[in-house]
């Protein structure tokens, strides 16, 4: 399998189960997924509507537990976290970034930004430096004191991208990040995240319908059913282009 260059696995999934429901209502969403994610790689995770992508979204982001299998994110394994522990990690190693931006509408851009720094415990000038060098980073360092009502969608969805990059997150986890965008701005989303992604320090995964976003990948990962249907990496040629298991 071939990987970027300086490239390390970041994070693991191995047999991911995870049953919804209880008996005789239960189901079975995903059906035993293994998954890595490398650093300095944008992957897509592709599949039909109730194929599994949100619930796997989440177990990634230790935001559920799955039912069975294991999962390790910068080097820790989650199995025996409990929920104090799991936050905690999440918040250290994980950035969100939402189709619906999540944005609190009464606080600035940079305020935004900076909340995210305040779940890291990080606070004061320090806080409001790394949130203006985030948002400068997202080209939006001539806005930082906007509000959302005052922004675009595209805006919107660069600040949010801007709060899953303060505090330097291991792995960026993107659910539908061009969804409620017109083409215009969803690419240029995209192509923000693809440039997010080339830090090899880091990884970035993004659920997306958008097809249009395949330019952009490093790797595409379709999932049907609760369980991965394959995985390419398409900007690679010839013999090195191949379908994998992870």
């Amino acid at each position: 399998m071939s990987t970027p260059m300086n490239s390390k696995v970041i994070l693991e999934a191995q047999g991911i189960v995870k049953v919804l429901g209880t008996p005789p209502n239960e189901a079975k969403v995903l059906k035993g997924i293994d998954l890595q994610l490398h650093t300095g790689e944008l992957t897509l995770l592709m599949g039909p509507s109730g194929s599994g992508k949100t619930t796997l979204l989440s177990i990634l982001g230790c935001i559920l537990t799955p039912t069975q299998g294991k999962l390790e994110v910068a080097g820790f394994q989650t199995h025996n976290m409990n929920t104090e522990e799991l936050a905690n990690l999440r918040r250290k190693h994980v950035g969100f970034v939402f189709q619906s931006y999540n944005l609190v509408p009464t606080l600035t851009a940079v305020e935004n930004v900076m909340l995210a720094l305040d779940l890291r415990d990080l606070k004061g000038p320090d806080a409001y430096d790394q949130a203006a060098d985030a948002l400068e980073a997202v080209g939006l360092g001539h806005r930082i004191n906007a509000m959302p009502s005052k922004m675009s969608g595209g805006e919107k969805q660069r600040v949010s991208i801007a709060r899953a990059l303060a505090g330097s997150p291991s792995v960026i986890l993107a659910d539908e990040p061009t969804a409620a965008l017109d083409a215009k701005n969803g690419m240029a989303v995209m192509e923000l995240l693809a440039k997010v992604a080339q830090d090899t320090r880091r990884a970035v995964l993004a659920v997306t319908h958008d097809h249009r976003t395949l330019q952009y990948a490093d790797r595409i990962i379709t999932i049907d059913d609760g369980r991965i249907a394959g995985s390419e990496r398409p900007k690679l040629s010839g013999n090195e282009v191949q379908a994998q298991a992870h």
